[in-house]
């Protein structure tokens, strides 16, 4: 099997199954990014989409229907084993051949975490149906180690949008909307992710240093924003002609390029942030939030200022100040003596 090396980071043009089982060790890549063919003609879309495919690659390899379901189940096994132990896999799908996908995972150990919807901006024109522009991220992880998922890596949790909603937790929905790329005049694959969904994917689930794999990769988006993000990267192409093409334009990659494009979060670092709460903690946040609500202060400002005095997290103290009193955030009841006041 064909391979090229490039900023530490290996590409084989062959089979992904074949492949994976000859040359990924187990348990070796932190996270996986990959978007199987569809099993929908792929090879042909252009006459549905009206698309001028001048400068596509020819020699994009297609599933036929009837096998797709075999064909899932065994690069998704491949994928598991090679995958570590708390590493993630993110697979892109379409809708027609989804359940295979599904059937495919539920087949294996991995286990779901999210099943994002990826919202685009382009759709084939219909007239007797809904226009589909969207594709399913099934994100897993397999069991037996920590997951990295870097929480604040985007948006800091206390960051605001100009309507007050908290930007960590918009980028963190289960439903992306992130335009497609065009690149009229530049040699491209038939279908490849854009850069701004990789980049996300990648920042949240991975380190640099880390090892990113792409069973199908096409285009090497998968593998530009890995390197670009100071990560290494492998993966499979099966296309000569589409290999050839790609690894001509990786050979000019400089590694962590994408790394001045990043925004800094707003991280305010809370000294106790995550530590365990202990019994005399939860006594003295009980005793000052019962003091600072006898003096006046809203439940919202009692937060905010043992947030600052504690170290801790609006939501932590949110969640401790329940612990304390099962009670929180209900109606008083009619003869309590004890716990939190205020409520």
């Amino acid at each position: 099997m064909k391979s090229v090396t490039i900023c530490n980071s290996t590409f084989y043009n062959g089979d992904c199954i074949s492949g994976a089982a000859g040359q990924i060790p187990d348990n070796s890549l932190d996270l996986i990014i990959t978007d199987p063919p569809y099993g929908i003609n792929g090879d042909n879309l252009h006459r549905h989409y009206n698309r001028n495919e001048e400068f596509v690659v020819d020699g994009y390899v297609e599933i036929p229907r009837a096998e797709y379901a075999g064909f899932s189940r065994q690069w998704i096994r491949q994928a598991e084993r090679v995958l570590r132990p708390g590493g993630s896999i993110y697979i892109v799908s379409g809708y027609t051949n989804l359940v295979d996908i599904l059937n495919a995972l539920r087949q294996t150990g991995l286990r779901e975490i999210n099943h994002i919807i990826w919202k685009y901006n382009f759709g084939v024109f219909t007239r007797r149906k809904y226009v589909s522009s969207h594709y399913h991220i099934l994100f897993y992880e397999k069991p037996g180690g920590r997951r990295i998922f870097n929480l604040e890596s985007r948006f800091g949790l206390g960051e605001k949008t100009g309507e007050g909603r908290s930007c960590n937790n918009a980028d963190r929905e289960d439903v992306w909307f992130i335009n497609r790329e065009y690149k009229p005049g530049r040699i491209k694959n038939k279908n490849e992710l854009p850069l701004r969904l990789l980049t996300k994917m990648i920042q949240y689930s991975s380190n640099e240093g880390d090892m990113v794999g792409d069973f199908f990769l096409g285009g090497f988006s998968t593998a530009r924003a890995a390197i670009g993000l100071n990560r290494r990267a492998t993966g499979f192409e099966l296309s000569g002609p589409v290999y050839d093409a790609m690894i001509r334009e990786m050979e000019t990659i400089t590694p962590g390029y994408l790394l001045p494009t990043l925004r800094s979060p707003a991280i305010n670092q809370t000294k106790n942030r995550g530590r365990t709460w202990t019994s005399e903690d939860l006594a003295s946040l009980t005793r000052r939030y019962n003091t600072l609500r006898a003096q006046g202060a809203t439940r919202q400002q009692v937060i905010a200022e043992l947030g600052e005095e504690l170290g801790r997290g609006r939501w932590g103290i949110t969640k401790a100040l329940k612990k304390c009193d099962p009670g929180s955030g209900k109606k008083a009841r009619k003869g309590r003596s004890s716990g939190l006041s205020g409520q």
